[in-house]
């Protein structure tokens, strides 16, 4: 990580206020962004602790629902009013993949997805971080419609996993896996897009 893209961790600077100069790293869309992280926690026992109670599994698809779909909050508010950071770049796409892991985690644990499922979905969205923050440097990849998908269909199938839609009968639980195996496909899909890109990008600017 070079100079210019150091992360600043300092506390003073603007958090709310709109304009120009030194933004505090607890500014408001990074705190949105770490909040959403922490959704993560309350997820994985609401789950757990009772994979039976519906209240609970209710919760957890409720956390997870609120979480996913506020992805964007944080960055429309920093980019309106300035508070751009690299500590909010480096955490905003991460917070989405501690959500999407948690999730599923937790139902392979009280045995609803199989692990294989789970392994594969975590190694494309673990191995596409590394990659876009270690080998890519300065380089930024938009994200494809094949990937702004994948989030939509991650979003949805999860959270009627999570709040175990299947109980409502065998035309429930089709749907429900209808919708993570097309969340599956495009995840899939969509990592390899993004390798793509970011080679072909990589070799034009050499």
């Amino acid at each position: 990580m070079s100079d210019q893209t150091k992360i600043d961790f300092s506390l003073s600077g603007r958090v709310w206020k709109k304009g120009e100069g030194k933004v505090s790293v607890l500014a408001v869309p990074n705190i949105i962004t770490i909040v959403r992280i922490f959704f993560a926690p309350a997820i994985f026992f609401f789950v757990v602790s009772d994979p039976g109670s519906q209240t609970g599994r209710v919760l957890a698809a409720t956390f997870f629902l609120v979480g996913m779909a506020t992805d964007g909050i944080d960055g429309f508010i920093a980019r309106s009013r300035g508070l751009i950071t690299e500590f909010g770049k480096l955490l905003d796409p991460i917070a989405d993949k501690v959500l999407v892991a948690t999730a599923l985690i937790a139902l392979s644990i009280v045995g609803e997805i199989p692990w294989w499922f789970t392994g594969l979905i975590l190694l494309r969205e673990i191995g596409i971080t590394v990659y876009r923050f270690f080998a890519l440097k300065d380089a930024v990849i938009p994200a494809s419609r094949a990937g702004k998908l994948k989030t939509l269909f991650q979003t949805v199938a999860i959270t009627l996993a999570l709040a175990n839609f299947g109980q409502f009968g065998d035309w429930a639980v089709v749907t429900t896996w209808t919708l993570l195996w097309i969340a599956f496909a495009l995840t899939i899909v969509s990592g390899v897009i993004y390798v793509f890109e970011a080679w072909y990008k990589n070799r034009r600017s050499q």
